[in-house]
């Protein structure tokens, strides 16, 4: 597959908000309180474009996946009840959904070695991702991914399941997107 990440613009948004609002969907089918409170909503998808940290995953002209990366920039991991495996930079990354027409092609596995690409390309090689208690598809991807859980963080309010990934080099099955 010819697949491409790259930093969204503003325009794709709708159809972004349409695979995020599918992805609140599937995780109120699943019984999941995840993504059930109004958040995140298409504000925060106008938001993550407009900072410069909304990324698709596409093929062609079709967005298969969203995704919000930032790097250094979540406060909620300043305090964790656990231990966090490294110390110093570190990307971090929320809103991940794969389009309902994709599903079950390991779509998400890709954005997350992506996400990985990202990270070495900015020298920073700390991945940080948390996921709600009831999400074991996301707790499953982060297993797959060599991803280590590290203990709780919360946000407004809530315990998540926090994870961290040390990555030690480059996937070299993984092409650069154009980040």
């Amino acid at each position: 597959m010819n697949y491409n990440f790259r930093k969204a613009s503003l325009h794709e948004q709708p159809a972004i908000w349409e695979i995020l609002a599918q992805a609140i969907q599937r995780r109120k089918a699943d019984g999941s309180k995840q993504w059930q409170d109004g958040y995140p909503n298409p504000d925060v998808v106008k938001g993550d474009i407009e900072k410069g940290h909304g990324f698709v995953l596409t093929e062609g002209d079709e967005i298969l996946g969203y995704v919000a990366i930032l790097i250094n920039d979540e406060p909620a991991y300043g305090v964790i009840d656990g231990k966090w495996l490294t110390e110093g930079d570190f990307v971090v990354y929320h809103r991940v959904a794969i389009s309902e027409k994709h599903l079950g092609k390991g779509l998400s596995k890709i954005m997350l070695n992506y996400i990985d690409e990202y990270a070495l390309l900015h020298g920073i090689h700390s991945v940080r991702a948390d996921t709600n208690f009831d999400n074991p598809k996301m707790m499953g991807a982060f297993e797959k991914s060599g991803y280590v859980y590290c203990g709780e963080v919360y946000f407004r309010g809530s315990a998540r399941k926090a994870y961290e990934k040390v990555l030690t080099h480059p996937h070299a099955s993984t092409p650069a997107g154009s980040f």
